[in-house]
């Protein structure tokens, strides 16, 4: 078994209820179980700035799936959420699935980077990994907390557990 974080990021279509159902769908995934699952959080979009604020969490999971059977499962979830691939990199989502880490592999392929190559930019992901271990390092960029201070607090708001 490994422990997998994934990123849950959704603007559309009732956000908070959209991320509760992705957790809710991680918890059914084959051979997997839920460790810890981080409070929602509001976030500014990214690229296209003319879009609705986003909720974001981040869940651990441990799973018997390797890597890209994890992200091929990460994407029919989204697919089942609704999630439309065609507009552009920064379009409004239903549901957004995000394979961060596996265990401390790195892997870097056309359809899989671990660790997710925006964690260093993201504080909405950054936030919720150091909420639930505050000890949390990044595979080949170091801990997450002095990631964070780097790129700061800006645009991110701490909601309420996804499971309150």
């Amino acid at each position: 078994m490994t422990l997998a974080w994934i990123g849950l990021g959704s603007n559309l279509a009732d956000p908070q209820a959209q991320v509760r159902s992705g957790i809710e769908a991680l918890a059914h995934l084959p051979g997997s179980a839920i460790r810890a699952q981080s409070s929602l959080y509001r976030s500014k979009p990214l690229g296209n700035l003319a879009q609705p604020d986003y909720i974001n969490a981040v869940v651990s999971i441990e799973t018997a799936l390797p890597p890209f059977e994890l992200l091929h499962a990460l994407q029919t979830i989204e697919r089942d959420h609704g999630r439309d691939r065609s507009g552009s990199r920064w379009s409004p989502r239903t549901l957004d699935l995000d394979l961060l880490l596996y265990g401390d592999s790195q892997i870097l392929s056309d359809e899989l980077t671990i660790p997710h190559p925006g964690i260093p930019q993201r504080n909405f992901v950054l936030c919720p990994l150091l909420e639930i271990d505050s000890k949390m390092r990044i595979p080949g960029w170091g801990p997450a907390r002095e990631i964070l201070e780097r790129i700061g607090m800006q645009g991110i708001e701490k909601l309420k557990r996804p499971d309150s």
